[in-house]
């Protein structure tokens, strides 16, 4: 399993992320409070929109288990401190593509 969402034929589908879980505006005009959008985050359907490229915290134990729920925020949430230096080593491959001329 992929814990980058959209990379691979499978990854998480149910991330701790507010504006990934709660419908897009054209799908729902209507403002959806703090205490409406908890009926989506306790749902067991997928996040309608995905945020592609999220690297999620992952599995936390020796088993690899990984529930791919909303609710357990350390493993399904895309955060900073795990994102930003993927990108910062992504972002250096792409200016050196060939490693060994450096």
């Amino acid at each position: 399993m992929s814990y980058m969402v959209g990379y691979g034929p499978r990854y998480p589908l149910r991330i701790h992320h507010r504006a990934s879980s709660l419908p897009s505006v054209s799908a729902h005009p209507a403002r959806i409070g703090c205490k409406a959008g908890a009926a989506y985050y306790a749902s067991p359907a997928p996040n309608p929109n995905l945020l592609v490229g999220a690297v999620v915290g992952g599995p936390s134990n020796s088993t690899d288990a990984f529930p791919d729920a909303r609710a357990v925020f350390q493993q399904s949430e895309p955060t900073t401190y795990i994102n930003a230096p993927l990108l910062g080593l992504l972002a250096y491959f792409s200016q050196h593509p060939d490693p060994a001329q450096h």
